[in-house]
């Protein structure tokens, strides 16, 4: 009698898709093979669960950019992860699993959906989730769950970042981070560390843990810049990577503690992985994201059962960062969509499992730089990865894939291309892809702002086939220069940035981000003349590109250049209506070049947009004031005063107003607050 047979004749009553049973029926089928006897019809989850129907929460937890030998779990001697560790000795450990992409967006939609990046399609940072995808927190939460997200950075902000339509299913989702420095530094605007991303989601399960429900986790800590906090940053000041995953893992031993103290720990579902890994100059590269070797996209993996069912197993063969939402469907007894295309991984249990091949694939090189995009596929003991020029490796013979063998074992890799290929096209999606245009202004500032995040933010993408476009085996070395020169702009380092980025225009000017951030750097640098060239070679190259369009208009208006001006800001206003400082400069620009009425109009715009805007508010009040009418001038000086209290200029212009108002006293007050501060450098 074969498996199938076994468990439809134990439970006739329970017939049905193996992605589509309860935990106990499919676990009471794994013990017909590895359960002795008297064990071939007793429930294998706890009573709690078998006999009182308990639902257990699910707590997901992703580390981004997470190597996998990091973890102690996973061999690793570096110590850096001993509360992770204690938890997954009461796991199952999968210690051969990949992710299906090695970005942030991509592989989370992955997880969260079941389903690969050819089919939900989130496949460049700012693409929007289709709200036809399954998702797995919106599943939870029509079963009863309350739903929460606590993300550690922008990456994964649906409102102001670049993860729209992430939030849906969820009851709160902590994000909230904004573009603006003003002063603060990144941990107060685009990321925050594990130790406030975990005291937030104790704050909120002090809440609402009383009754089911789904809690994602979202560590950022790991990814470049690598910035580890005190006592880590001293301890590994040799290497900041280890020092961001070590306290990474001191920040979840409060959320293990906290669980642990308000018994929600026993009987939850901890699901534990990375999104990807990071190369740190394995084959050349340096990051992440361009190449489908083990260090980008290897990583680890362990459930937590709730009643620690399992604890300790250890699973050898390949499995995928796709299976993990059917699994957490499985295990607390909700179907799984037909559409999630992952399979659970309950069933690696099964004694004789066949192993899963692995797909990978990575859009980044192409939407990044213009170049070829790659997939891969690891199966049996290849992996073989599909590029302009293919790679073929033995990883049993090879593991750290150094040794290309495609050349030589021509029919493997005919093998393999072809079975890549066909699982291409069984799980992809025809719908098109969202374009950038229907991104909002807010998400495609987002987009380029990408350098403060170690990614380069994406161009027109070259639409050629992948054969025809350059190799990034051949480009790598563009690539961590075009990233080593936006971390220093990013930091302030704008001089050293230049010939640095001067040198990737020049071994390849068709990288829109590349132009883009040599003008930025050259307008940091007050360099405005040489940054008109860049600049308008970036505009050639995305003509929808908002930010190329504003900043190109900035330069021109710094060169005496108005009217010029005025045309960039126009199309950039048009292409980001939502951004308040693209209509602000151009209500500045209007002003200088006596067109009043449009100034006047495109400053209300950037107030209807963002009511205290420090700049739009001075300057429409000083317009007021200078046309004669200082009371309607009043309101909008005291906002700038109150919006930036450190401008002596908002003071002295409000001293004015109120002084020609006949408020004496209040203008006597406000001429002293602006003696006080320090007149602005020139």
């Amino acid at each position: 009698m074969d498996y199938d047979a076994k468990c439809i004749r134990a439970n006739p009553s329970r017939v049905m898709s193996p992605l589509r049973v309860s935990p106990k029926y499919v676990l009471n089928c794994f013990a017909l093979v590895i359960a002795p006897p008297l064990l071939l019809f007793s429930s294998l989850f706890p009573p709690s669960l078998s006999a009182s129907g308990d639902t257990p929460s699910v707590i997901l937890i992703t580390l981004d950019t997470t190597r996998a030998d990091r973890m102690g779990f996973l061999g690793s001697k570096r110590g850096l992860t001993p509360n992770l560790d204690q938890v997954a000795q009461q796991a199952i450990v999968f210690e051969r699993a990949y992710t299906q992409a090695p970005l942030t967006t991509v592989s989370h939609a992955t997880i969260l959906t079941g389903t690969y990046p050819q089919f939900h399609r989130v496949n460049d940072f700012g693409t929007r989730l289709p709200s036809r995808i399954p998702y797995l927190p919106d599943l939870l939460r029509q079963h009863g769950y309350r739903t929460a997200a606590f993300v550690g950075s922008i990456i994964l902000d649906p409102r102001n970042g670049l993860a729209p339509g992430f939030d849906r299913g969820f009851d709160v989702y902590d994000a909230g981070y904004t573009l603006e420095q003003g002063g603060k530094d990144r941990f107060e605007t685009v990321e925050r560390r594990a130790a406030e991303v975990v005291a937030r989601a104790i704050s909120w399960l002090d809440e609402n843990s009383a009754h089911p429900f789904f809690l994602w986790v979202h560590l950022y800590d790991p990814h470049q810049p690598y910035d580890p906090p005190a006592p880590y940053a001293a301890r590994f000041a040799s290497a900041p990577y280890d020092g961001e995953i070590a306290s990474m893992d001191g920040a979840l031993g409060e959320l293990f503690s906290y669980l642990q103290k308000h018994s929600l720990y026993h009987e939850s579902l901890i699901a534990v992985m990375a999104d990807h890994g990071e190369a740190l100059g394995q084959h050349g590269e340096e990051g992440h994201g361009i190449f489908l070797y083990d260090e980008t996209v290897r990583v680890p993996l362990f459930l937590k059962l709730p009643g620690g069912l399992y604890a300790g197993r250890r699973i050898s063969s390949p499995v995928r960062l796709v299976d993990v939402a059917p699994t957490i469907a499985e295990v607390i007894g909700i179907p799984a969509p037909q559409e999630m295309q992952g399979e659970s991984l309950l069933h690696t249990l099964a004694s004789g499992a066949p192993e899963r091949p692995v797909y990978s694939q990575t859009d980044y090189p192409r939407q990044g730089f213009g170049w070829s995009a790659i997939s891969s596929l690891r199966e049996g003991n290849y992996l073989f990865v599909q590029a302009p020029r293919r790679e073929l490796y033995d990883i049993r013979a090879d593991p750290s894939a150094n040794h290309n063998i495609a050349d030589k074992n021509v029919a493997i890799a005919n093998t393999l291309a072809s079975q890549l290929a066909g699982i291409q096209t069984q799980y992809s999606s025809s719908t098109t892809a969202n374009s950038a245009s229907s991104m909002t202004a807010s998400q495609k500032a987002a987009v380029a702002a990408l350098s403060s995040l170690g990614y380069v933010a994406h161009g027109r993408g070259d639409q050629r086939s992948s054969t025809m476009l350059a190799d990034p085996k051949d480009k790598i070395a563009v690539a961590n220069e075009l990233q080593d020169a936006t971390l220093m702009v990013d930091s302030g380092r704008s001089r050293e940035a230049i010939p640095l980025l001067q040198k990737v225009v020049a071994s390849d000017p068709g990288i829109y981000f590349a132009q883009l951030e040599l003008g930025l750097a050259e307008t940091n640098q007050k360099n405005y003349a040489a940054a008109i060239g860049p600049l308008n070679r970036a505009t050639e190259l995305m003509a929808d590109s908002g930010l190329a369009q504003y900043e190109l208009g900035v330069v021109l208006f710094e060169t005496g250049d108005g009217k010029g001006a005025a045309a960039h800001l126009e199309t950039a206003v048009a292409l980001m209506p939502e951004a308040a400082d693209a209509h602000f400069s151009l209500g500045s620009v209007y002003a200088r070049i006596d067109r009043v009425p449009d100034a006047i109009r495109e400053l209300h715009s950037a107030l209807d947009i963002a009511p205290a805007h420090y700049r739009a508010n001075l300057l429409t009040g000083r317009i007021l004031y200078l046309q004669g009418n200082p009371k309607a001038a009043l309101p909008f000086l005291e906002q700038a005063a109150k919006s930036q209290p450190s401008s002596r200029e908002a003071h002295l212009f409000l001293a004015d107003a109120e002084a020609q108002l006949g408020n004496d006293a209040d203008a006597k007050a406000e001429r002293e607050k602006a003696d006080h501060l320090t007149p602005p450098s020139r």
